[in-house]
């Protein structure tokens, strides 16, 4: 019986989305957010019940007036009372104009026309204030809350400890007395504490904490591991390489928590606002109450009530909360897809940039050779080609040797290797399984005899293979271009990037190559560090206007461009240290296309906050034009500062979403 009403319970539950989601939405709550929304309900059922009552049927005009002054005061204390004394405490410290004060006086001073018999009464108005108050406050704490839930998901790859073998038994110990070159071991389930090498073992990575990766990684001996990411499956012995306070996890967690600190500047110039803004306000207020009656004699009562909707439409809610809202919840939705923001200013920056400069090698490029052809001449097959390649290549440590035995990926039977030479400059020969080999360029086929080699006019480093004196064929090997880079230009593109550049400082032929490749608009080859950056001053003194450039790179050698680029972005995950340090933005996962993903969240995130505030000085203008000249109501008032927040709060929470942005 027990079990078919749970499951009854359970087919109810799921033909009712909108209870799922109420159900959601009260779990995610903390208790001070609970303990509001307990507050809003009950005032928010006092106020219906007390609007309901007919009380002018009951009493007399007068009486029915100072029952309804005490009855709506009790909601208004309920919801209230800690606002009231939130502006006590601002006022003894000196702090006066906020918008605590500006709430307690318009409230205040709705039901003080009680004092005024033959003034209509805002009682229900002045309590409803402060109801619609403390519900866009409510708002704004979840809206934050989230906001800084997404970002807490970030901060959780801190690991709590790490095993350290120790006289033949594992330790736990805490990261930060972990060394370098220590041998660390990483169970299933377990965070990887510390950058490192596997020595032993190999197993399936989750990244999605640092890079926003949702398929595992596979790692085998020798690969190399950043802390902060889940070890799902095999055991991992692990050498450090780097101490904790320079791990990577720790480099992330510092840009995250210092985010918040850098402005933007229309952050900068809103706060500069509210703080005049409020002070003028209120004293347009006192004067629009006092003045009007002193001078002209006009009702007290009546320029009262214009100087508290005034007041209630003045309060700069919607400015100061859902502005860094934006913010911080498109620094938030960005940091989930990977990409470290450290700043709204650099948000806001890169939302303007319509140049694009790239480094070549680490960021279009792998940074690393690869076979890009293979090349065999005669009847002999493309497999054997690289494999005679790498059997000469097995013991040799050039990253061309590296490139040619990873193209064959499969392990050497090294008992069938003998009398291997390597010849600087030249190549390699070697007998493979009785057969003599040779490995090289040019050089080194015509000290064998071979001349019928073929013209290879060709971008790249080109190696001949010849097997027992015969010429087999070629292979080329080059800076293998990033799978995704081609697509990571065409949607920077997309979204209205004018002008792409790269800069590099490898082989005219080359770079022009791959700037074809990739459509790229100017090329800058043959360049030492010192010339980047002369390049890069003089594309930045052609630019028009507010736009602005973005430098993209990855190496040490970056650092000094990255830091004079209006907004300068870093490779992150195989990045240098000191690329990352100069960065103002940093791409965990080393993909060229989320370039184009961090503009989409950068312009989305600036298209929320310039909605926000032309939304807010729109109706909030109008509304206090209207009640200068007395034709505002207190529920108008309410509309244009608790609505307006509400409203603003709402849009800002889009931004928490933008990870997936592609306008």
């Amino acid at each position: 019986m027990a079990s078919g009403e749970q499951a009854a319970g359970s087919v109810s539950t799921s033909n009712f989305p909108m209870a799922r989601r109420l159900k959601g939405l009260v779990s995610s709550l903390t208790r001070k957010q609970c303990r509001s929304l307990v507050r809003i309900l009950v005032a928010s059922l006092l106020l219906i019940i007390i609007a309901l009552l007919p009380l002018g049927t009951w009493y007399t005009p007068r009486t029915a007036t100072i029952v309804s002054f005490g009855l709506y005061l009790i909601p208004y204390l309920i919801v209230g009372h800690d606002v009231i004394l939130k502006a006590g405490r601002n006022i003894a410290s000196g702090n006066l104009f906020d918008e605590n004060f500006l709430m307690t006086v318009a409230t205040l001073g709705a039901f003080a026309l009680v004092l005024f018999p033959q003034a209509e009464q805002h009682f229900a108005e002045g309590a409803s204030v402060m109801l619609f108050y403390q519900v866009g406050e409510f708002f704004q704490a979840y809206a934050v809350g989230k906001s800084r839930k997404s970002i807490a998901e970030m901060m959780d790859i801190a690991p709590d400890h790490a095993n350290v073998e120790r006289d033949g038994a594992l330790v736990e110990v805490d990261p930060e007395e972990v060394g370098v070159g220590d041998t660390i071991v990483v169970k299933p389930g377990e965070r990887i504490p510390l950058d490192g090498i596997v020595i032993k073992g190999s197993s399936q990575l989750d990244t999605s904490a640092l890079t926003g990766e949702s398929a595992p990684r596979g790692i085998v001996e020798g690969d190399e591991v950043l802390s902060g990411c889940i070890n799902l499956s095999g055991v991992l012995s692990i050498r450090t390489t780097r101490p904790f306070g320079e791990s990577t996890v720790s480099r992330i967690l510092e840009l995250v928590e210092s985010a918040s600190e850098r402005k933007s500047r229309t952050e900068s110039v809103i706060t500069r606002f509210a703080r005049w803004y409020t002070p003028t306000v209120v004293a347009v207020a006192v004067l629009l109450s006092v003045l009007p009656p002193l001078i002209f004699g006009y009702p007290w009562a009546d320029w009262i009530q214009r100087g508290l909707v005034f007041l209630v439409v003045s309060c700069p809610c919607a400015f100061v909360i859902a502005v860094p809202l934006s913010y911080f919840g498109g620094i938030g939705g960005a940091s989930k897809a990977g990409i470290l923001i450290k700043g709204s200013n650099y948000l806001e920056a890169l939302a303007r940039v319509d140049t694009m400069v790239f480094d070549k090698t680490g960021t279009l490029t792998n940074g690393s050779f690869g076979i890009v052809t293979v090349h065999p001449v005669g009847p002999v097959s493309s497999e054997d080609l690289v494999r005679y390649a790498a059997y000469a290549e097995a013991y040799s440590n050039h990253p061309i040797a590296k490139a040619v035995r990873d193209a064959h990926g499969q392990s050497l039977e090294e008992a069938i290797i003998e009398d291997v030479v390597e010849t600087g400059g030249q190549g390699v020969s070697a007998r493979v399984d009785g057969h003599s080999v040779r490995v090289g360029n040019d050089i080194l086929m015509e000290q064998d005899g071979i001349t019928d080699i073929p013209p290879c006019d060709v971008v790249g480093t080109v190696v001949h293979v010849a097997v027992d004196g015969r010429y087999l064929g070629y292979l080329v090997i080059a800076d293998v271009v990033k799978e995704d880079a081609a697509q990571a230009i065409r949607d920077l593109h997309a979204t209205g990037i004018k002008h792409t550049v790269m800069l590099t400082g490898d082989r005219s032929e080359v770079a022009h190559a791959v700037a074809r490749d990739l459509d790229i608009d100017e090329v800058h080859a043959e360049l030492l560090p010192q010339d980047k950056v002369g390049l890069l001053e003089s594309l930045m003194a052609n630019r028009r206007g507010r736009q602005g450039l973005a430098f993209i790179g990855d190496g040490i050698n970056d650092a000094p461009v990255l830091t004079r680029a209006d907004v300068g972005i870093a490779m992150g995950a195989m990045g240098s240290d000191a690329a990352i340090e100069a960065a103002d933005i940093v791409l965990m996962n080393d993909r060229p296309s989320d370039i184009a993903k961090a503009v989409r969240v950068s312009r989305k995130t600036m298209r929320i906050v310039w909605q926000n505030i032309l939304f807010a000085l729109g109706i909030k203008f109008g509304v206090l034009i209207l009640a200068a000249f007395g034709a505002a109501n207190m529920w108008m008032a309410v509309f244009a500062d608790v609505g307006v927040t509400c409203i603003a709060v709402l849009n800002a929470m889009r931004a928490l979403g933008i990870r997936e942005a592609r306008g």
